[in-house]
């Protein structure tokens, strides 16, 4: 990490108009500044300023990952940043990096000339400096209209079978179970009963000893049937405004 320069340089202004200006705006020492562009684990100037999302404090990017090796909590407030894997909980903030390098003179050119002797050093290669790409030319309000998708969120071809489940009761002795919050599936035609019996089994917390049945129109459908065959054998009696509509009960097992 970099430490603090003894004093900030000062810069004379070329005309007179801009000296006149100048000496009406109020000069700070950078010292006053400190607490904002310091890293408060290595005392130096921010390099590679990372924030903890959950508290907004800022550090260097290689000092809070050293700590979070030992420590989940944040350095400065102490709150816990995440239970197993704190690094998820940081981003880089290039908007105040580029603020310390600004404020402070050198601190860059000072900064790539000891990564580079690191990298040097060891025989690597020193790493290239990110390249902006160039701002996208300007679009007129016709040609975003033209450019508009029709849907923001495409349903993906194989998803063919839009499904509506409609709870038709259970039989008595069965209770402990919740309700079917989602209704409306799409699903690939592909899938078979099977699959919908799971998926109600898993979203209803049914208990094994429960048996899920299905039915479309008035037929009694077989684990093994995919919803392609279901629709394509009760055909448009089993459509409701496009979809495919599945009437399932819960039944305890037979004796047998």
């Amino acid at each position: 990490m970099s430490s603090p320069p003894l004093g900030r340089t000062s810069h004379e202004g070329s005309a007179n108009a801009s000296d006149s200006d100048s000496e009406d705006e109020p000069t700070l020492p950078l010292n006053q500044f400190y607490p904002y562009i310091r890293c408060a684990l290595c005392c130096g100037f921010l390099i590679d300023a990372t924030t903890i999302t959950e508290c907004l404090h800022t550090f260097c990017k290689s000092c809070i990952v050293k700590h979070f090796f030992y420590s989940n909590k944040c350095p400065t407030c102490s709150i816990v940043v995440h239970q197993t894997q704190p690094l998820y909980n940081i981003r880089p903030d290039r908007q105040l990096q580029d603020i310390v390098y600004k404020m402070v003179p050198f601190l860059e050119e000072l900064e790539r000339e000891q990564m580079c002797s690191f990298y040097k050093e060891r025989g690597l290669d020193v790493p290239k400096p990110v390249i902006v790409s160039p701002p996208c030319p300007a679009v007129t309000k016709r040609q975003k209209k033209d450019n508009v998708p029709q849907s923001v969120f495409t349903v993906p071809p194989e998803l063919d079978v839009s499904l509506l489940l409609e709870f038709v009761g259970a039989e008595e002795g069965i209770c402990n179970y919740k309700p079917l919050e989602r209704r409306y599936v799409r699903v690939s035609g592909e899938a078979t009963v099977r699959h919908v019996e799971l998926f109600i089994r898993r979203k209803m917390e049914l208990s094994p000893s429960c048996q899920v049945d299905v039915v479309c129109g008035d037929h009694l459908l077989d684990h093994y049937q995919s919803l392609k065959e279901v629709q394509n054998f009760v055909g448009e009696d089993a459509l409701q405004d496009g979809l495919l509509v599945l009437h399932f009960g819960l039944v305890l097992p037979s004796q047998s």
